[in-house]
């Protein structure tokens, strides 16, 4: 028994924890309660020595360690971050959030729900989020000092690393000719010409602030070329929070059980029909229902927001072949494998070729940034060009032009795809490993720099399976891996990326990390 809980109720121990000021005088002060209680024991048994004493107060304070490190693991009623610490093998201290507890209170009077994009507030995980201070290459630092190995790299444009100096230097050097132009600058055309030259679909492209502005530009123009209404999406497929788009959407959608948003109207997504993602019979059912009415077809060409679900050839292969027999237009929406998966996206990784690309994150470098882009003939229907109108004041600001000009730059490199296609391999086979021997369910996989996996037998071609998976255990194991300092996406249902500045030591940290977790789930 652990004589501290005969003398302190539960959370009055965990408050004496996080309150001691270092880890010897913790220790000290945690072995001085431990002599007391057994003294008091003593007095009451008469049958020990004062070794005896001091041996049980040793195994005590071990055994008090433990117990709150369980307690830490639970998905439910998680602590308030900050109340107490977690010993842990592979951290040199604590792990204590209680600046960021402070400003996320704060933060949950100013904005709903404390955030400013709803998967941050790591509802589907428990606990509260740590506030991020400052990010260098593959970590990230929080307000209270914790330092993390970073696989979520901001939702993944930071495919070289946090604040990379190449990309700040041309971002500083852009700055100091101005912040925004809202006029015809020269940077456009230089990262126009990169994206052309690297995705094959791309013949014409315009830039954007985001992925969601892309993709609402480019549901627009497939409707306007085509002059029909109806889109085909996937279940699960994440296109942005534009109203047509809300429906099975996965992501955030999913992360917050919404099956839908509040405030969409049903007109808004009557045109908006779903398939099951690598089933290619259910993609002709509605070919064959809807005959000469379906605009395109949209998706993930590698799932992102449903957590990482990869396509087969055969399935892209089939889409490309309906559309060309239905007049329809295929759309592959590569915010997140764009560049990321090989420098020419998904659609060079796969050899299938789209009519129209959606783009974002990476052809950024880490500032605000989208793009769609297709054939010309398509392209020339986008105002002033053409009728169908899309405007936007920061559109191909200079800043973010800068960023992307620099990152796809270095991305073209030798030997760039290789190595982040090394790194993830190590990181999720080890993860794998890892769990399996533990005796957990598990499958995933990566391409390249962009990696997921499930507590679940699998496999998972779809979203129906990704939901099957055991999202409490993955709860369990975030928090756990997230209090030895590894920073991962805070949902099953989002996938998690790779950087050129991880390193193999990173991924060995990581990987000892997940054993000691796995264990204790």
């Amino acid at each position: 028994y652990p004589p501290l809980q005969l003398i302190l109720k539960q959370e009055e121990m965990q408050t004496h924890y996080t309150s001691f000021p270092s880890s010897s005088s913790r220790s000290n002060k945690y072995l001085v309660l431990s002599i007391v209680a057994n003294a008091i024991l003593l007095v009451g048994i008469g049958c020990f020595s004062l070794q005896g004493s001091l041996s049980a107060g040793l195994a005590a304070r071990s055994t008090a360690s433990q117990s709150i490190n369980v307690i830490n693991g639970l998905p439910q009623n998680l602590p308030r971050a900050g109340r107490f610490a977690v010993k842990s093998q592979v951290l040199d201290k604590p792990h204590v959030t209680t600046k960021s507890q402070q400003i996320f209170d704060e933060a949950k009077t100013l904005m709903p729900g404390g955030v400013s994009s709803p998967v941050r507030a790591f509802k589907s995980v428990g606990g509260e989020p740590v506030v991020f201070d400052r990010v260098k290459g593959a970590y990230a630092w929080d307000v209270d000092g914790n330092k993390y190995i970073d696989y979520v790299g901001t939702w993944g444009p930071a495919i070289l690393g946090h604040a990379d100096d190449v990309v700040l230097g041309k971002i500083k050097e852009t700055m100091e000719k101005g912040t925004s132009f809202g006029a015809p600058g020269v940077l456009e055309n230089e990262l126009a010409k990169r994206v052309i030259d690297a995705v094959p679909s791309v013949e014409m492209v315009r830039f954007t602030n985001s992925g969601t502005e892309a993709c609402m530009g480019m549901i627009r123009l497939i409707r306007a070329y085509t002059k029909r209404d109806k889109v085909i999406k996937f279940e699960g497929c994440y296109h942005g929070h534009a109203d047509s788009f809300l429906v099975q959407a996965g992501s955030g959608v999913a992360t917050l059980g919404l099956p839908d948003s509040p405030g969409v109207p049903k007109a808004a997504t009557q045109g908006t029909l779903c398939a099951q993602y690598n089933d290619i019979d259910s993609v002709k059912k509605i070919f064959e229902e809807n005959k000469d009415e379906i605009a395109g077809i949209i998706l993930e060409p590698v799932v992102g927001n449903s957590g990482f679900i990869k396509p087969t050839k055969e399935f892209l292969q089939g889409l490309r072949q309906l559309c060309d027999e239905n007049g329809a237009v295929l759309v592959f929406d590569e915010v997140m494998t764009g560049f990321r998966i090989a420098y020419g996206g998904a659609q060079e990784h796969f050899g299938v070729t789209p009519d129209v690309t959606t783009m974002g994150k990476v052809i950024g470098g880490g500032l605000p940034v989208g793009a769609y882009g297709g054939k010309k003939e398509i392209m020339e229907m986008v105002a002033p060009a053409g009728p169908m109108y899309q405007a936007g004041t920061l559109s191909g600001n200079p800043l973010a032009m800068a960023a992307g000009i620099a990152t796809l730059d270095a991305l073209k490199q030798p030997g760039t795809y290789e190595k982040l296609d090394k790194l993830t391999a190590k990181l999720i086979n080890g993860i794998l490993e890892a769990g399996k021997a533990a005796g957990h369910s598990l499958c995933g996989g990566h391409i390249s720099g962009m990696f997921g996996f499930f507590f679940a037998e699998g496999p998972v071609n779809c979203f129906a399976d990704a939901s099957k998976s055991d999202t409490e255990k993955f709860a369990k194991w975030h928090r756990g891996m997230l209090e030895r300092g590894v920073y991962l996406a805070p949902s099953q249902y989002e996938a998690g990326f790779m950087s050129l500045s991880h390193t193999e030591e990173d991924i060995e940290k990581t990987l000892e990390a997940a054993k000691e977790v796995f264990a204790t789930l």
